[in-house]
């Protein structure tokens, strides 16, 4: 999953079209970015640190954050294929399915309501909260026995914490940077990595020579001590907005690019994660080594941190739609091979190629939404656009799971499904793309 990271309250240059396409904030000569003009509304103020020992802590910490909540929740594929194989055996793998849907869903459901909390200036009550509920979560993972007991405390527990852990991580970073956004947020996104790929790592080790339970308390310590660094770590910057206005803003709505893009991020997590959570079990059932196929997801999830951080910076010289559109093409192509890859060799190329393109899209979906209205309502614009995403999340695996249980086990017909529907995702993002610019595709 990993991360990232989106920019739910990022950087954004004015509301033209061309910014969302590829024009960078130099060649717009004397415009302000949103970020100038919020700064200088809320304190007069014209410069942003770009750096120094304070701003960079606060990206170690939310980085810290990222990987005990993106990171930690993209380990979902071990734990789908530990339950099919052991705990939860005499459920579907479709059933099982919805506790990681369910998380999934969570980190991205709460932007809307704890993006516009965060505009209010609440940050360091929810974020400590949300810590101590991820940390208690995990160690109730550890005593469940029943299938509603690991939804209740994996999938909706460590979902909610997480989400509202990212919501407020994410909404930092641009209190500290401008024109150094891309590389912070890029920054940032490495921790979804970092976790998704020791994770799986600790937890295959751990499960050989502990019981599950104990596997569960050890992880709980790991995370806690990633929470701590972000509690002390996070910091807002700006004073909190004034006249915030509704929750949803449905004139938005009207405005067919931003409509038709939050339609394709939709469309996009209907099949995004499938591979994700699919890979380890796929190796598994294709006669692959055990220890190999555990290792997939770790490997894929290694892989993504090059696509974040390089996704970042490039959206930001070239914008961020001209990098995710040839991206999140060739993730769909990757889902597509997947499931013709039995063997080792392919099964590790299909990880590192998927691994690194999907990585573009979570780092930097939220960044066309971002630039597609008004600078003062961003949070909640993009607040409505990740919600609604959260269901293609939130649906998009336990429907590849029953395509699967339809197949018996055969994923030829799940990655068709997965991959049709990223690039269904990659159409409607054209789409998009050419209304914003208002000429021919090939003039941008």
């Amino acid at each position: 999953m990993s991360n990232t990271v989106t920019v739910q309250f990022a950087s954004s240059p004015p509301s033209s079209a061309s910014s969302v396409i590829g024009d960078t904030p130099k060649a717009r000569g004397s415009n302000d970015s949103f970020f100038d003009l919020e700064k200088k509304n809320a304190s007069g103020d014209d410069d942003f640190p770009e750096g120094g020992l304070r701003a960079w802590l606060v990206v170690f910490g939310v980085t810290c954050g990222l990987c005990a909540t993106f990171g930690f929740v993209n380990t979902w594929g071990i734990f789908q294929a530990y339950y099919e194989t052991y705990t939860l055996r005499d459920q579907t793998p479709s059933t099982i399915a919805w506790i990681g849907s369910v998380q999934y869903a969570l980190v991205f459901m709460p932007g809307l309501i704890f993006g516009r909390l965060f505009d209010m200036g609440y940050l360091r009550l929810p974020v400590a909260v949300a810590s101590a509920l991820l940390v208690l979560c995990t160690f109730l993972t550890a005593q469940c026995t029943e299938f509603w007991h690991f939804l209740l405390c994996q999938g909706f527990g460590i979902g909610f914490a997480s989400g509202t852990v990212f919501t407020a991580a994410v909404g930092t970073i641009p209190h500290w940077f401008n024109k150094k956004l891309g590389l912070a947020f890029g920054c940032m996104a490495i921790g979804s990595s970092i976790g998704g790929t020791i994770f799986p790592i600790i937890l295959k080790n751990l499960i050989e020579h502990q019981t599950f339970e104990w596997t569960l308390r050890i992880m709980g310590f790991i995370l806690l001590v990633f929470l701590i660094i972000l509690n002390l770590t996070i910091a807002r910057r700006l004073p909190p907005k004034k006249n915030l206005g509704p929750f949803i803003d449905w004139k938005s709505f009207k405005k067919p690019a931003y409509s038709i893009y939050t339609l394709s991020l939709f469309i996009g997590f209907l099949g995004l994660y499938t591979c994700l959570t699919y890979l380890s079990l796929s190796g598994l059932l294709n006669g692959v080594n055990p220890d190999l196929s555990f290792y997939l997801l770790s490997i894929a999830n290694a892989s993504s941190a090059l696509g974040r951080l390089g996704g970042g910076i490039l959206a930001d010289r070239v914008g961020p739609l001209n990098i995710l559109i040839p991206s999140t093409f060739i993730a769909g192509v990757m889902t597509y091979a997947w499931p013709f890859a039995t063997t080792k060799g392919p099964l590790i190329a299909i990880a590192v190629f998927y691994g690194i393109f999907s990585g573009v899209f979570v780092a930097i979906m939220g960044q066309p939404a971002v630039r597609m209205g008004d600078v003062a309502d961003v949070g909640r614009r993009v607040g409505m656009s990740l919600t609604i995403m959260s269901l293609g999340a939130l649906a998009g695996p336990p429907i590849s799971g029953a395509i699967l249980d339809h197949a018996a086990n055969d994923f030829k017909p799940v990655g068709y499904y997965a991959g049709t529907a990223v690039m269904v995702s990659v159409f409607l993002m054209v789409i998009a793309r050419h209304l914003l610019l208002k000429k021919p595709l090939g003039n941008a």
